[in-house]
């Protein structure tokens, strides 16, 4: 028998409009044959106090203790997993990207944002990286792979799991990154990008290897970069970097306090241009970088790790945010264009914003915002689900 969740009147509100979250403060009782039967991860069925059926997902630990799987009594099984892959590839298929030869690495599955909380895939030509950030959805790993291959057939060889780091850590699960189904003598592709390449290393690099999210901003990027000094800080594989040489850039920093990332940037770098734009690579601290970086550069790329993963440091990371944006906005060349992101879930749009007002105001400079960006098309938000909106970006003309 699945564990029913019993809500306290009242709580179902949120879910009646289709919110993926259930919170353990809307927790009634449970009415489950044994203890066991609701472990963390364990399917369970939500009901209201009335005794009507409304979601069915994963039970966990903590402030968030269902994620929901769907909002219909439905046999969770291989048909469904099949499904819910198949829909998140037609998603990507009308995005243009799973038949597209100048892209070949695209985010498959977005947790929330495709109806599948607590799991991400993506997909580096033909091996499929899986990060599961839930017990659920580690649990129910193998049953991913298979619909995958169901799903890409012969297009796929090689599933690898890469969940060791995202798994909650109390629940001790003992995870192991490694492959699911299939191998790689080599394990890292170049892929394409916008036509331009990368090598990616699902093993070793961070997050599943590259960070896909920032595709559409790097070739904003391109756009602005012709006959510019560019300086690209916490530049891990040199995304950026790259695509501004291939704008036209005079001359490109790469700065990152990891040694093992800047020299990925140099590689990228070398892959695509060879020794024909000047590249200088940095390892170094990039707020302290930035303490005393003179006029050289007129155009700036901050893109710094979540400041805050949750509300609880939010105080501290606005004020590292806003200090990051002053020093570069004091130094940028007159007519200069920053890019500035945030990529913490617990910051708004609003409160970014705000932010980066209040360091152009320490700065003293006049700016203007040129564009306001966000994650792109295959990083959906599920419209009940506005948490899911993590990416946000300013380029902002600075005079």
């Amino acid at each position: 028998m699945i564990p029913k969740i019993i809500l306290r009147r009242g709580k179902e509100e949120s879910l009646l409009r289709r919110h993926p979250w259930i919170f353990s403060g809307a927790i009634d009782h449970i009415e489950a044959e044994s203890e066991e039967d609701f472990s963390e991860g364990s399917l369970v069925e939500v009901y209201t106090r009335s005794n009507d059926f409304i979601a069915l997902g994963h039970y966990q630990i903590g402030s968030i203790a269902v994620r929901v799987l769907s909002f219909e009594q439905e046999p969770i099984d291989e048909a469904w997993w099949e499904r819910r892959i198949a829909v998140a590839r037609d998603v990507r298929r009308a995005l243009g990207l799973t038949e597209n030869a100048e892209t070949t690495c695209y985010r498959l599955v977005h947790g929330e944002g495709d109806g599948l909380p607590g799991l991400v895939i993506d997909i580096y030509g033909t091996t499929a990286v899986v990060q599961c950030h839930s017990v659920g959805m580690y649990r129910s790993r193998h049953a991913v792979a298979a619909a995958l291959r169901a799903c890409y057939g012969e297009r796929l060889t090689a599933v690898y799991d890469k969940s060791s780091q995202t798994l909650p850590y109390k629940a001790d699960l003992g995870a192991v990154d490694g492959y699911l189904w299939g191998s790689s003598r080599e394990p890292s592709q170049i892929v394409r990008e916008h036509g331009l390449q990368f090598a990616v290393n699902w093993e070793k690099g961070q997050k599943t290897g590259f960070f896909l999210d920032q595709r559409e901003n790097r070739e904003l990027v391109r756009r602005y970069a012709a006959g510019r000094t560019v300086l690209n800080t916490f530049c891990y594989t040199g995304g950026f970097s790259v695509y501004a040489a291939e704008g036209g850039a005079v001359e490109v920093c790469s700065v990152d306090a990891s040694e093992r990332a800047v020299q990925l940037a140099a590689e990228n770098m070398r892959l695509n241009c060879g020794d024909r734009i000047p590249h200088t690579e940095v390892t170094a601290d990039a707020v302290e970088y930035l303490r005393n970086i003179g006029d050289r550069y007129d155009l700036i790329i901050l893109d710094p790790p979540a400041f805050a993963k949750h509300h609880k440091v939010l105080g501290n990371a606005m004020q590292g945010y806003k200090r990051l944006n002053a020093r570069a906005l004091s130094q940028i060349r007159p007519g200069g264009i920053l890019f500035t992101f945030s990529c913490s879930q617990a910051v708004s749009k609003e409160l970014f914003r705000t932010t980066v007002f209040s360091a152009a105001a320490i700065a003293g400079r006049k700016v203007r915002i040129l564009h306001q960006l966000t994650q792109p098309a295959d990083h959906p938000i599920d419209i009940y689900h506005p948490e899911g909106e993590y990416l946000k970006g300013l380029v902002l003309y600075v005079e």
